[in-house]
C-alpha cells in the first residue's frame, strides 16, 4: 500500500495557480487544466484567456447560476472579471499564434523526458482526433506547463523517452504538473521540482520508469 498521498484534481490544480506570477495571461485548455480558474491567489491580477474569444475569465458560476451562452473551449460555463473583452475568434487565435500568451496549461497523452508533448490523439483507429487550438497553444505560449495524473490507468507512466502518440509540439513543454509531484523536462533530462509528501526519489524514478535529477 502507497504511504504517499496523492495530490487530487484540486490540489494539482492549486500547486498550478501558486506558480502563476502577477500580470500573466494565461490560457487554461480543456478538463483537469480549467481547474486552475477556481484557484488563482486573490492577491494577484492574472487574465485568463479561452481561445474561443474571452479574455479575462473567471472562476466557474455558483451551481445554478450557470449561463450557457457564456461557455469556455470546452463548452463549460464560466464567469467574466471585471474588465473582461469577448473577441473575435480570429483575433483570439492572433492572440495564441503571436506569442502573447505568457503560459498555456494543457492536458497529456504523453511528455518526453525532453518537453515534446502529445495530447490530441493516440493512434487508435476507433479514437477521434481533437486538436483543437492545442498545437497553437503549445508552440505560440511563452511557457507551456502540462497538467495531468502521472499514471495511466493501467500504471504506465505519461512520461516517457519517448512519444509513441502523435505529436502536438517538439520541445514544448517547461514544466509537467502531476498528482505524484512536479518535473521540468530538458535536454539534460528530467528535473524534479517536487515530490508529494512521503514519495522517494527512488520511487518516483520506478514510477516514471526514466532517471529523474533532484532540484
Amino acid at each position: 500500500m502507497a504511504h504517499y498521498t496523492l495530490r487530487e484534481r484540486d490540489a494539482l490544480a492549486r500547486r498550478i495557480a501558486h506558480d502563476i506570477p502577477e500580470g500573466a495571461l494565461v490560457n487554461l485548455g480543456v478538463g483537469m487544466p480549467t481547474l486552475v480558474s477556481n484557484h488563482l491567489p486573490a492577491d494577484r491580477e492574472i487574465l485568463l484567456h479561452s481561445e474561443n474569444g474571452l479574455i479575462g475569465m473567471g472562476p466557474a458560476p455558483a451551481k445554478g447560476q450557470e449561463d450557457y451562452d457564456l461557455v469556455n473551449a470546452g463548452k463549460q460555463p464560466v464567469t467574466l472579471m471585471p474588465g473582461a473583452a469577448i473577441v473575435h475568434h480570429a483575433d483570439s487565435f492572433a492572440i495564441m499564434r503571436g506569442g502573447h500568451l505568457d503560459i498555456s496549461v494543457l492536458g497529456a497523452f504523453q511528455v518526453s523526458a525532453s518537453g515534446d508533448l502529445a495530447n490530441w490523439h493516440t493512434g487508435d483507429a476507433a479514437a477521434i482526433p481533437a486538436v483543437g487550438g492545442a498545437m497553437d497553444l503549445a508552440v505560440g505560449a511563452l511557457q507551456t506547463w502540462v497538467c495531468m495524473n502521472l499514471l495511466t490507468k493501467e500504471g504506465r507512466s505519461k512520461i516517457v523517452d519517448a512519444c509513441s502518440y502523435p505529436l502536438t509540439g517538439v520541445a514544448c513543454v517547461k514544466r509537467i504538473y502531476t498528482d505524484h509531484g512536479t518535473f521540468a523536462p530538458g535536454p539534460d533530462g528530467l528535473r524534479v521540482l517536487d515530490l508529494v509528501e512521503g514519495l522517494s526519489l527512488a520511487e518516483a524514478e520506478k514510477l516514471v520508469g526514466l532517471p529523474l535529477v533532484p532540484a
